[in-house]
């Protein structure tokens, strides 16, 4: 039976750790992921849980020692952010070449420089490519729910990916909200059991992990993995509808919000969503029909199914909380402008760059983007499609 709680982000990712009692964290702290290995230090120090709490000397080796525990057998997490992601980089590509399931909680922080603490996606964006499966959380529920599901996504036998589970920095994380919590014990039976296939230890035959793999045999393990990105979107679906029917709270690969007759529309990802919300409601008031597409898988990026919801709007403002320093917009927006080229009426379609660095965005400031979206229509011409919104300068941004 769900109970109700105030808890933060942090606090909600940690309690549902303690819920899973994993096998090895391996800790080092970073703002504003910090209180996560806090809060879970106190859970390991009460005698709560029986993991392995292992303090690193940096977020390499944090994830040097998820590697490790992992390729052994034992269920590894750890928590990071900003520049201690960058730091693990070369780690997350080897966890996820060796099909290693770990589960990271990313705290997404602007990725330095100049130094800031503050929170957009420029962390988690810059390891898009890594081979780790990303879920984005809009709010601390959210949060919480993605880790629950987390493990199983990544532990279904012909998927074997490591998963990041991310939430906005400070807005999510050390806002306190009210959630709904689940009891350990349905906890445990949902995430259930790691029984790895392979493993370093417990097993008879022999087996290697991360050698040195010849020019034969290389591109074929590529393909394997790139295949079981594939296969995570199916596992995704599956882990979500198991959830629902457990818990009751409904996930898919993105939330459609007032889609069903959008003319224009938007697509972002996390907490800004619920800003969006607020202003689609005033708008739609006014009679303007807008919508919201947020997206809570970005890897695997649900291509075929992003299309076909924005099949019938007529023009679409995709907000980047990330810098693609592509000189033609954001990842997101590449992304979703690709999914869009093959149907054959396309949306007139613009990227605006916003919140770099942790600059706000309130409603206003996303009703300046629908109101640019209806002078497209009413005018017919595009205009600029790569825009940033916020910034004190002369550079033309949203109407």
């Amino acid at each position: 039976m769900s109970f109700r709680e105030r808890l933060s982000g942090n606090e909600a990712i940690a309690y549902a750790m303690r819920q899973i009692n994993p096998d090895v964290f391996a800790a080092f702290p970073i703002t504003p992921s910090t209180e996560i290995p806090q809060y879970f230090a106190q859970y390991v120090a009460n005698g709560q849980v029986d993991t392995e709490y292992v303090t690193v000397e940096s977020e390499h080796s944090s994830m040097s020692t998820c590697v490790g525990a992992a390729a052994a057998g034992a269920r590894a997490v750890t928590a990071t952010s900003s520049c201690g992601l960058a730091f693990m980089y070369e780690m997350l590509y080897v966890a996820a070449s060796a099909r290693l399931p770990i589960t990271l909680a990313c705290v997404n922080r602007t990725l330095t420089g100049p130094i800031n603490i503050n929170n957009d996606h420029s962390d988690s964006m810059g390891a898009r490519d890594t081979g780790w499966i990303q879920i984005y959380a809009e709010n601390n529920q959210e949060a919480y729910d993605n880790y629950l599901q987390a493990m199983r996504i990544s532990e279904t036998p012909d998927v074997r990916l490591p998963i990041m589970i991310c939430q906005d920095g400070f807005i999510t994380s050390h806002a306190v909200e009210n959630i709904l919590l689940e009891e350990d014990s349905a906890v445990k039976r949902f995430v259930g059991e790691w029984n790895p296939e392979h493993a370093l230890i417990g097993r008879d035959h022999p087996l290697a992990v991360g050698p040195y793999d010849t020019c034969p045999y290389c591109m074929e393990h590529k393909v394997q993995q790139a295949e079981a990105m594939k296969n995570a979107k199916r596992a995704i679906l599956d882990v979500a509808a198991d959830f629902e029917q457990t818990f009751g709270r409904k996930y898919g690969l993105f939330e459609s919000y007032r889609m069903e007759d959008a003319e224009v529309a938007l697509v972002l990802i996390g907490s800004t969503a619920g800003t969006a919300k607020a202003c689609i409601e005033k708008l739609r008031a006014e009679g303007v029909k807008a919508g919201l597409i947020k997206i809570r898988v970005f890897r695997p990026f649900p291509m075929e199914e992003i299309a076909q919801a924005l099949s019938h709007v007529q023009a679409v403002a995709v907000m980047d909380k990330s810098e693609g320093n592509s000189a033609c917009g954001g990842p997101l927006f590449a992304e979703v402008r690709s999914a869009c080229y093959d149907l054959e009426t396309r949306p007139k379609m613009i990227n605006v760059v916003y919140g770099l660095a942790g600059r706000d965005c309130a409603v206003e400031d996303v009703e300046k983007v629908y109101r640019h979206l209806l002078h497209i229509l009413e005018t017919g011409e595009t205009g600029p499609r790569y825009l940033h919104m916020g910034q004190r300068s002369s550079e033309q941004e949203v109407l």
